[in-house]
């Protein structure tokens, strides 16, 4: 683990005093911004915790660039290897999960205790939306921008036979009866030296922020999406193609597919292709293999640049966050001192982390079960997709979202509405809010493309008691907040704590994570709660940090001037009106592209919700 300095121990130990009666979103802004560093260090001493195996003999040796191949040392490669030279197989798809929590605390729950209080009765009286609560301060977009990039960052798998049933009480609407939950697919990795240990779990993504659900992770998907010329990727008729072994679109990583996905793997589908362009006309030498490496890296490190500056801070409205995300990108120097003189300090606080050295933080770099499980954020889906005209915001159709989810998604983008129809109204609608009662009907009772039919608010609660993820006081001690000792300190509405007092049998200390998160009132400006915040304190930057792509090798020798340029220059305003210029007016002043977007002039509508 990492040990801080001496300055951060005493500024750790001055602000956890100082937190007991005054959380960090409520001291002034100076001292709230030196709060955060000092939040995110102690976090980086003791909650990044490895879950491979010591020694393991299978583990592939250490590298040097002159032993590699150039195209791995200049790239990255499909599975995520070799971005660490001296651990080839730090990040790669198929390894483990790390966790956020102390080993002793990351056992899976098993009976009863697993099906205490019912997963089922906890979606149906706690979750199920009753009534649409609105994110007023986010647009659609921003729902489906998080998903895109979760499928980026994690996936587990689940067994095929494995289940557990679930069983159903009186008065419950559900058809089946039991309902059967697949458990997570078993880690294959395990070896005798991990006996006596807790249950791990293989992400199937690379963990790093490669944009995998874009390019895939094996060297055979990369083969299909690419067409083999000039380094760019697959297009018919400026849509994504179907992949005929799932009916879907041919893109990395298609499960769960709807249209919001739809839009944005096309997006960037073209923003890649746009990037080839531009590295053609300045670098008319480059191999086709190299326009397409070399966009790869100029169009993930896009992805990390929007999420990291323009979705945080929308959905995290908070000054402190506004300027704290900024910092981890350009630095406390900021972006006008960044472009005018580049880096003016191999400090990341002081000139942003990329650029800067790469630092591990003293743990092999892996996403964490607490970090999936944090991002669970299905709240964010309203039940219906209003689809708006651009020229005039007359209503074209209303989209019960089962019309617009997995081998429909694809017949929506391509027929029927325009694509830039379906951009606006993804611009002017808003999401849900994170909170208690606010889960989507229709995803609680979802059948998948095979056949697979889900309470997925239900499956949310199993999987973080199957994975080991603590309940929500617990995990709060974990990551140094104060617990909850009643129902009444935990949520600020007296109707939630009645019934979460009623669910959970008066013991507060039985609160799953998810429901604790749900009913928390976050603060000010907070599209989530935070107790969540804080897996996000630790791990936004380490996602930066430990990429040696974003950090050592942030440089004109990998990327190009031209792709660096490009990086600095765009936004994900810049990338639409790129190649939807007929946007231009919805997003005229617009200071966010995941805030509301400029309502259409002569129907006289006001933002659609």
């Amino acid at each position: 683990m990492s040990k801080p300095s001496l300055f951060d121990r005493a500024s750790t130990a001055y602000f956890a005093r100082v937190n007991r009666t005054r959380p960090w979103h409520r001291l002034p802004f100076v001292l709230g911004l030196l709060n955060l560093i000092a939040l995110r260090e102690q976090l980086r001493e003791s909650n990044l915790i490895d879950t491979r195996t010591p020694g393991d003999p299978h583990r592939s040796p250490a590298a040097t660039p002159d032993t590699l191949a150039d195209g791995v040392r200049r790239f990255r490669t499909a599975d995520g290897s070799y971005n660490d030279l001296g651990d080839p197989d730090m990040g790669r798809a198929g390894t483990r999960f790390a966790r956020n929590v102390p080993l002793a605390d990351a056992w899976p729950a098993e009976a009863p205790a697993i099906m205490t209080p019912s997963p089922r009765e906890i979606s149906r009286k706690l979750m199920r939306r009753e009534e649409f609560t609105p994110a007023t301060s986010l647009n659609l977009l921003a729902a489906a921008w998080i998903q895109f990039q979760t499928h980026d960052w994690f996936a587990h798998g689940r067994e095929t036979e494995a289940a557990v049933e679930i069983p159903l009480e009186e008065g419950d609407d559900w058809f089946e009866t039991p309902m059967r939950i697949p458990l997570t697919k078993q880690d294959t990795t395990r070896v005798a030296a991990d006996d006596g240990l807790p249950a791990t779990y293989i992400n199937s993504q690379t963990h790093w922020w490669d944009a995998s659900s874009i390019y895939g992770i094996t060297p055979e998907r990369r083969a299909e999406i690419r067409t083999g010329v000039d380094g760019k990727l697959v297009l018919k008729d400026g849509q994504l193609p179907l992949d005929p072994a799932t009916g879907v679109a041919l893109t990395g990583f298609s499960e769960n597919w709807w249209v919001g996905l739809g839009l944005l793997h096309t997006l960037f589908t073209l923003e890649h292709n746009a990037i080839c362009d531009r590295l053609k006309r300045d670098h008319p030498a480059m191999s086709e293999d190299e326009l397409f490496g070399t966009a790869q890296l100029i169009n993930s490190a896009l992805l990390a640049k929007i999420h990291t500056v323009e979705w945080t801070p929308a959905i995290i409205a908070h000054p402190v966050l506004k300027v704290a995300m900024r910092a981890n990108w350009w630095g406390m120097a900021g972006e006008k001192v960044h472009r005018r003189w580049g880096r003016i300090s191999s400090s990341d606080v002081i000139s942003g982390i990329p650029g800067s050295h790469f630092d591990h933080h003293g743990a092999p770099y892996q996403l964490t079960e607490e970090f999936a499980a944090v991002y669970r954020l299905h709240n964010l889906l309203p039940d219906t997709l209003e689809v708006h005209a651009l020229a005039d915001d007359a209503l074209v159709d209303s989209m019960d979202f089962e019309e617009i989810i997995l081998l429909n998604a694809h017949r929506v983008l391509t027929s029927g509405a325009k694509v830039s129809d379906l951009w606006y109204s993804f611009g002017i609608q808003h999401p849900g809010a994170v909170v208690l009662h606010n889960f989507p009907r229709w995803m609680q009772d979802l059948t998948l493309q095979d056949g697979l039919r889900l309470d997925l608010a239900a499956l949310d609660i199993m999987r973080d008691r199957e994975r080991g993820v603590p309940r929500y006081n617990q995990f709060r001690r974990r990551l140094h907040l104060k617990p909850a000792e009643t129902f009444e300190e935990l949520t600020d509405d007296p109707v939630w704590a009645a019934e979460l007092a009623e669910m959970y049998g008066g013991d507060v200390e039985q609160v799953d994570l998810q429901i604790g998160m749900h009913a928390e009132t976050p603060p000010k400006g907070f599209g989530f709660s935070d107790t969540a915040f804080r897996v996000f304190i630790l791990m936004a930057s380490r996602r930066l940090k430990s990429d040696r792509f974003l950090t050592d090798c942030y440089t004109e020798e990998y990327y190009t001037r031209t792709g660096l340029q490009w990086i600095a220059d765009n936004t994900m305003i810049t990338v639409l009106l790129r190649h939807f210029p007929e946007l231009a007016k919805s997003l005229e002043g617009v200071p966010n592209a995941f805030v509301p977007w400029n309502v259409s002039p002569a129907s006289g509508t006001t933002t659609a919700s």
